[in-house]
């Protein structure tokens, strides 16, 4: 499995990067990190104009300076992935963060994209349509938001509806198969929606036996009432470790399929790391 953490300045970054090394400790795995550079006139400019050479020059050399410095931290935190036989790399690109991340992540066909924690600017960035949301929307693989270092003992994957399908099951059963953590599966049943009770209980039947299937022994569980609410009071009471949610998509006429804003929701309002399970468009 192939793992692209992006990182920046931040020790949050740096977080990602050593979680990631844990949670890939039992796997045969790579995890390289990205760090994207500003554009030294998008940095002064915000986008536009013209500046003066010496002011670029300038910006240019503090912005190869913290370069230097991110790559240096990169380094210390793949120590982790190296003693755990891990390979991990540090990689630079320059330009747009989520254009570029996103473009990474395909190019060298990665499984799986780690943003850290918020640090104050995931909730920004939620809000504002930036660069977590961005990667949110439009990543073909699963993406990870963490939101601090914890040991992953509880899990809990929700389903909707005929949505879904078994892909968060059989991406995460082989990942946790070494750690053996308790997973819950939990099948929202929006009343309005009309679904079956028949229908959800089948469900449940084929997802357990697809975790079963890799040695685990999952709980399931049915909740009734408002997607996002009873996702969150779940999480609250029994203080998972990992949400994890499908894209939830929906097609609309000559565009491709768009992710749920109750997903968008969720990352947000939860304060638990959050996987958002994609599969290749």
């Amino acid at each position: 499995m192939k793992i692209l953490v992006a990182v920046d300045k931040t020790e949050e970054s740096q977080v990602a990067l050593r979680f990631a090394c844990h949670l890939m400790e039992h796997f045969i795995a790579i995890v390289d990190a990205l760090y994207v550079k500003p554009d030294a006139v998008e940095t002064v400019t915000g986008g536009g104009g013209y500046i003066p050479f010496t002011v670029k020059s300038k910006v240019e050399r503090e912005i190869e300076q913290e370069t230097q410095q991110t790559v240096e931290e990169i380094i210390e935190a793949c120590a982790i992935c190296v003693g755990k036989r891990i390979p991990c790399n540090p990689f630079v690109a320059s330009g747009d963060p989520a254009a570029e991340i996103l473009n990474f992540a395909d190019r060298d066909y990665y499984d799986m994209i780690i943003l850290g924690p918020p640090g104050g600017s995931l909730l920004r960035g939620l809000l504002q349509d930036t660069v977590p949301v961005k990667i949110l929307r439009h990543a073909r693989q699963p993406v990870l938001i963490l939101r601090n270092f914890r040991p992953i003992q509880k899990i809990l994957v929700v389903y909707r509806g005929p949505q879904g399908g078994q892909g968060p099951l059989e991406f995460i059963a082989p990942l946790f198969v070494r750690k053996k953590p308790e997973i819950t599966i939990m099948h929202v049943q929006e009343m309005e929606q009309g679904e079956p009770q028949e229908f959800v209980e089948a469900c449940l039947r084929i997802e357990d036996e697809t975790l079963q299937r890799y040695g685990h022994a999952p709980k399931s569980m049915i909740a009734k009432g408002d997607f996002v609410e009873e996702i969150l009071k779940a999480v609250a009471i029994e203080r998972y470790d990992l949400l994890v949610l499908g894209a939830f998509e929906y097609n609309l006429p000559k565009y491709a399929k768009v992710m749920s804003d109750e997903v968008l929701d969720l990352v947000r309002l939860s304060t638990r790391p959050v996987l958002v399970y994609r599969e290749d468009q």
